[in-house]
């Protein structure tokens, strides 16, 4: 197996955790604020993600200093907009929006650098895109105030995946110890946020403990790490048209958990991303060349 399957394949596992933390996250918001949940979450990652590799946290860069921040005002971006997006606007035209990484990531790319997307990638764009609003889209689309800011949440993290990949390729960068800064930085404006407009407190049941413990040190903790660090082997637009499986695994945690089922045209639309992803990960020139 290559660097590159390999890291998708962990890419594919972060995503797996987002898509569990969307039902976590509903339980946890019936005791926790929005800002004050993703406070616990991202600042709880930082402590025990921080004390594990405490001894790689030693001698950092300033550039790994700097990019942290940069990263974190991005995922702060990111959820931000995709938080209070929700409050106005439907929950399927939030969950298609906030999934369009997939499309904003590749055309930022040839904003900033010029770069042409190869024919395989654009046909699995438009498989998955397609698949991804058969999904999460209802019958009536109409724009809404929330559409605009869940928009935002999309273009944060179009443009997280290219400063990431751009620092991680600097030989004084270090991908490990970027990826616990960005918690730490993420987690701290957003309890600076959760004092100015909302009242904090701890999670109150040993319920909410335990989800709100797992949505920080795995969905937020081992997450980014792992994205920031295999995202080296990897390129922006393959990182954000696997994190379009997000709602595919939503979907299915709330088919089990929360006796959600999907419409007909749903399960076309997860059919499509699969198979966008497979096509993906299939070298199939280089099989026809050693044929």
């Amino acid at each position: 197996m290559s660097k590159q399957h390999r890291a998708d394949l962990l890419l594919v596992m972060v995503t797996a955790f987002w898509g569990v933390s969307y039902l976590m996250t509903d339980i946890c918001l019936t005791d926790l604020e929005p800002l004050t949940l993703n406070a616990f979450r991202f600042l709880v990652a930082f402590f025990v993600l921080g004390l594990i590799f405490l001894p790689k946290m030693r001698h950092i860069s300033r550039a790994t200093l700097g990019y942290s921040v940069v990263v974190g005002l991005c995922l702060m971006g990111v959820y931000a907009c995709c938080t209070y997006g929700v409050l106005y606007t439907s929950l399927s035209n939030a969950g298609f929006i906030c999934s369009m990484p997939v499309i904003t990531t590749p055309i930022l790319e040839f904003i900033v650098y010029r770069k042409k997307p190869p024919k395989k990638l654009l046909t699995c764009l438009i498989l998955c895109a397609t698949g991804l609003a058969l999904l999460t889209l209802n019958e009536t689309f109409r724009p809404a105030l929330g559409d605009f800011i869940c928009l935002g949440t999309s273009v944060f993290y179009a443009i997280d995946l290219i400063v990431t990949d751009r620092a991680i390729r600097r030989e004084d960068v270090d991908p490990l110890q970027m990826g616990v800064c960005e918690l730490g930085v993420v987690g701290f404006l957003m309890l600076v946020l959760a004092l100015v407009l909302e009242t904090p407190h701890l999670p109150t049941t040993p319920f909410i403990w335990f989800n709100a413990l797992f949505l920080g040190i795995f969905c937020s903790g081992v997450a980014f790490v792992v994205q920031t660090v295999q995202q080296q082997y990897t390129s922006p637009s393959h990182v954000g048209l696997i994190f379009t499986l997000e709602p595919l695994f939503a979907a299915i945690v709330a088919y089990f958990f929360a006796d959600e089922v999907l419409r007909p045209q749903g399960y076309v639309g997860a059919v499509l991303m699969m198979v966008s992803l497979v096509l993906m990960e299939l070298d199939w020139p280089a099989k026809r060349k050693k044929q």
